[in-house]
């Protein structure tokens, strides 16, 4: 019986070895199935398609805004004198202070493949509208003054950096305004005049549109 003990011991632990070989081998297998049906079951993720080289996708941006200025608060383009109620009172020839202006801006891309897709080009509108002189005259009229405006060109650089060319010529002035209006009249340039400029615009964080 003695001799007999060391046989047991040896084949208990082998029993006990092959189980547990066994499970282990089992468990690998199930893994291995489930890792298997997963892959099956997700589909391939697809690859986002490649714009096109002309007017991409969201290839223009803008806004548009409506102002109006309340009496004694006129928008002045700087076409006449401050005091040109001075110079006529309520039949002064220069009456060039807006009531209402409408303005605005429009920026395309489209370019939208290779390096063109950095590149933009912007047009900023301004019109002006109103018959106003300042203490003297204050009308709800829409007569048209012009429009102030600036244009130009962006290329997009790393870091969020942008190098922007400007240019900004006389206000275009509308019908009569379009001509020296007396004495206090300041001459053809407008809000700002005339300019060339190169600039480098900075763009940081991230706008929130405060929309549900």
């Amino acid at each position: 019986m003695k001799r007999l003990l060391p046989f047991l011991f040896v084949l208990i632990f082998s029993c006990a070895a092959l189980a547990q070989t066994s499970q282990t081998v089992t468990t690998q297998t199930s893994q291995t199935a489930t890792a298997q049906t997963a892959t099956v079951s997700q589909p391939a993720t697809p690859s986002s398609p490649q714009e096109r080289m002309f007017f991409p996708k969201d290839w223009y941006w803008g806004w548009a805004q409506f102002d109006l200025a309340p009496p004694h608060n006129e928008i002045d383009p700087n076409l006449c004198a401050a005091n040109a109620g001075q110079y006529g009172g309520v039949n002064a020839q220069c009456s060039a202070f807006a009531r209402y202006m409408l303005s605005g801006t429009i920026e395309l891309r489209p370019f939208g493949r290779n390096v063109f897709r950095r590149v933009s080009f912007f047009f900023d509108p301004n019109f002006l509208f109103g018959k106003n002189v300042p203490q003297t005259l204050y009308t709800w009229s829409w007569d048209g003054i012009g429009m102030e405006y600036a244009y130009g060109f962006g290329v997009n650089l790393p870091k969020r950096f942008e190098f922007r060319f400007t240019a900004h010529p006389n206000m275009a002035r509308f019908g009569s305004r379009d001509e020296p209006l007396g004495p206090a009249w300041l001459g053809p340039n407008g809000p700002w005049g005339q300019y060339n400029a190169i600039g480098v615009r900075k763009y940081f964080g991230k706008r929130r549109e405060g929309t549900d």
